[in-house]
């Protein structure tokens, strides 16, 4: 058996399966995918600005959060915009070295964005560690070098991961329809590009695999990396007293807000990720009543965090807010 079948009772458009979209939500769709990309383009270029001309301190996260915000544009740009298309109707296809090419790029554009915010939120962890009182020894920040190293292995090690993708994966015609769904790639076939793995137990534990390994590892990890700094925070908080006069403690105000963005950064991924992986792994394993409303659900949820990520920076980051404050005042 492949991913791919035949279901005469579904809705079916040019790119595949057509979940019933109204125009409400086609309409707050497009709102939050030019959110996304108009955002997510500002806080690269204001950030990015400041990154090439700011020569002193405290480039590191602001690295992360560029590299952060052009995983987002780039999932914007390559799928969220053709999703648009989808669902005003235009039939397009694509042959099968398109989506093969299409399907990895989707892969590991998604996998990069799970990796990035995950990233962002360990270092900011590190981060407050080092600057917290009741560490004694402090270190400086770690060189720009390493962190793009760094970088560079993420988007290295998810492209691999996405090999499979160009490997089992192929064009459908105007009748086919997905039977499996990853959170990292689809939620549904688009430009006729669906999963083809040469039976379904191979497909079933490709999916799994993936749901452990790339789709839940992450949350779990942002969980504790959460959590861990919560708790930096808070004995940070009891012990503020008894080291009035340690020079590091002029440092921690400006980090105790970095957490709370970088926090509410990390919450909103949870939420709107873990929806997703709670929607997608329903239709895989279950298939019951309410597939399809998970499936709508699922769709927003994906890029709710894409397009309210800039709006929690512009909040708590000082060139963005700034930045902001004279776009409004014109």
């Amino acid at each position: 058996m492949t991913s791919v079948s035949r279901d005469e009772d579904e809705t079916l458009v040019g790119m595949g399966l057509r979940v019933s979209v109204s125009p409400t939500q086609l309409s707050f769709y497009v709102i939050l995918v030019t959110l996304g990309i108009l955002g997510n383009a500002i806080v690269i270029g204001v950030i990015g600005k400041s990154v090439f001309m700011d020569r002193g301190g405290g480039r590191n996260s602001d690295i992360i959060i560029i590299n952060m915000a052009l995983s987002n544009v780039l999932v914007s740009v390559m799928r969220n915009t053709l999703l648009v298309i989808s669902d005003m109707g235009l039939e397009l296809y694509s042959s099968k070295e398109w989506c093969q090419f299409l399907m990895g790029v989707w892969v590991w554009l998604r996998s990069v964005n799970v990796w990035s915010t995950l990233f962002l939120s360990a270092f900011h962890l590190q981060t407050l560690r080092r600057v917290a009182p009741t560490i004694g020894n402090v270190h400086g920040p770690r060189g720009a070098p390493k962190l793009l190293l760094s970088l560079g292995f993420i988007w290295l090690l998810n492209f691999i991961y996405s090999i499979p993708a160009y490997i089992f994966s192929t064009n459908g015609g105007v009748n086919t329809t997905e039977t499996l769904m990853l959170v990292s790639s689809t939620t549904r076939p688009l430009l006729g590009c669906v999963w083809n793995f040469p039976n379904s137990h191979s497909g079933l534990a490709y999916a799994t695999t993936s749901m452990v390994i790339h789709e839940s590892v992450p949350i779990i990890l942002m969980a504790f990396t959460n959590l861990g700094s919560l708790y930096t925070l808070y004995t940070h908080g009891r012990t503020r007293s008894t080291v009035q006069d340690a020079p590091v403690i002029k440092r921690v105000p400006a980090e105790r807000r970095a957490a709370k963005v970088i926090l509410g950064l990390i919450m909103l991924f949870i939420a709107s990720w873990g929806t997703s992986i709670i929607s997608v792994n329903y239709y895989n394993y279950n298939r019951g009543g309410a597939a399809e409303f998970l499936l709508v659900i699922a769709r927003f949820a994906n890029i709710i965090f894409i397009a309210m990520s800039p709006v929690v920076l512009a909040v708590g980051h000082r060139r963005l807010r700034s930045f902001v404050k004279s776009l409004l005042s014109h």
